[in-house]
């Protein structure tokens, strides 16, 4: 009986190894035959958590053109910087330029330049350096900041279409209506627009998986592109850009152009010539600099599928980025009688404070 018994224990250890064999062989090709039935979020996970960068492929891969666009680029963004710079200073300094319309130019000039140095310093530094590679969070920092000025540019040019609205319309009115806290709280809600229409986008791409080619044929990171990158299912992304782009668009274009419309047919109804040219002279700068903003925008974002290019996409965005908040200050220091006065005061008083040595 003792023996039988050694005998089974001993045997009993040896078909155990191979039973788990078998058991792990089984299991393989279970997870093998049923791998494809597995949720992909999984997987998902795994591949998005590889990224590490993307490849920007700017404007092409000819030495020549590089320092030139290095020069271009580098000559248009300081003009960008010394006239916004300079227009914020010249409203802040000058006690004349402090009403409402001054307040969200400054406003406007604070945005071309955030706006244009989220994209434009990297672009010149990969031409300096030749390093075109860019990593994932700073690809998602870059779409953060890049959508949240430029919807928040939006929501400021429907705000001062509205200031002029007020300002022509209304002008017994215009002290009344436009007073401090509303235009402190219509600025607020323009950046508070900008933050939210971002923060939902780049939420959204933290989901999304890449295991493709990570090339992207621009000079900048943008939401499309990432989409056509991905592996992932992108149709909520698309659906978000589709309904807050629409939203956005929609409320802005309609107060611009419901501003607009209720200033034609005032100035139409004045009699006097004088009254009227008054009226389009103050309306002509912020007028030209939403053309420009929203031209850009039509021309980037409203074209069929089929119609797209991706050289005119990089032509347009260079005019939305770089071009527009170049001249948004030159627009309205050139259209403006009150910032030419202002600025020819700030000469005098220069040229005074240089000529007091002399007289001593």
């Amino acid at each position: 009986m003792s023996l039988l018994l050694r005998k089974d224990t001993s045997q009993c250890r040896f078909p155990t190894w191979k039973t788990d064999l078998h058991y792990s062989h089984t299991s393989f090709q279970f997870f093998q035959h049923f791998q494809p039935l597995l949720p992909p979020l999984t997987m998902a996970w795994s591949n998005h958590s590889v990224v590490t960068e993307f490849t920007l492929a700017g404007f092409g891969d000819r030495p020549e053109l590089q320092e030139v666009l290095l020069v271009v680029f580098l000559i248009m963004y300081l003009i960008n910087l010394m006239g916004n710079v300079g227009m914020i200073l010249l409203i802040n300094f000058e006690p004349r330029l402090h009403t409402p319309m001054y307040f969200f130019l400054s406003h406007l000039s604070f945005l071309d330049i955030s706006l244009s140095s989220s994209i434009t310093p990297k672009f010149l530094l990969s031409l300096l350096t030749g390093r075109r590679t860019i990593s994932y969070r700073g690809c998602l920092t870059q779409i953060y900041f890049y959508v949240t000025f430029g919807t928040s540019e939006a929501f400021l040019l429907a705000v001062m279409s509205y200031d002029r609205y007020i300002a022509i319309c209304h002008p017994l009115r215009y002290t009344l209506v436009m007073s401090q806290r509303l235009c402190l709280c219509l600025v607020a809600i323009c950046y508070a627009a900008g933050a939210i229409n971002s923060t939902v986008h780049t939420v959204a791409m933290l989901h999304l998986s890449f295991c493709a080619s990570r090339h992207l044929d621009h000079f900048y990171c943008e939401g499309p592109l990432l989409f056509a990158l991905s592996c992932s299912d992108t149709s909520i992304n698309d659906v978000l850009m589709l309904v807050f782009t629409s939203c956005m668009v929609g409320t802005t274009s309609t107060a611009i152009l419901l501003s607009y419309g209720c200033i034609l047919y005032s100035v139409l109804q004045t009699r006097s010539p004088g009254a009227r040219r008054k009226a389009f002279s103050t309306c002509t700068s912020h007028l030209s600099v939403t053309l420009l903003f929203y031209g850009a925008i039509a021309f980037m974002y409203m074209r069929p599928a089929a119609k797209r290019s991706v050289k005119l996409d990089k032509v347009a965005s260079i005019f939305y980025t770089v071009v527009t908040p170049m001249l948004n200050p030159f627009i309205y220091s050139l259209r403006n009688k009150e910032v030419r006065a202002a600025l020819s005061r700030v000469r005098r008083k220069k040229n005074l404070i240089r000529s007091f040595p002399s007289f001593l």
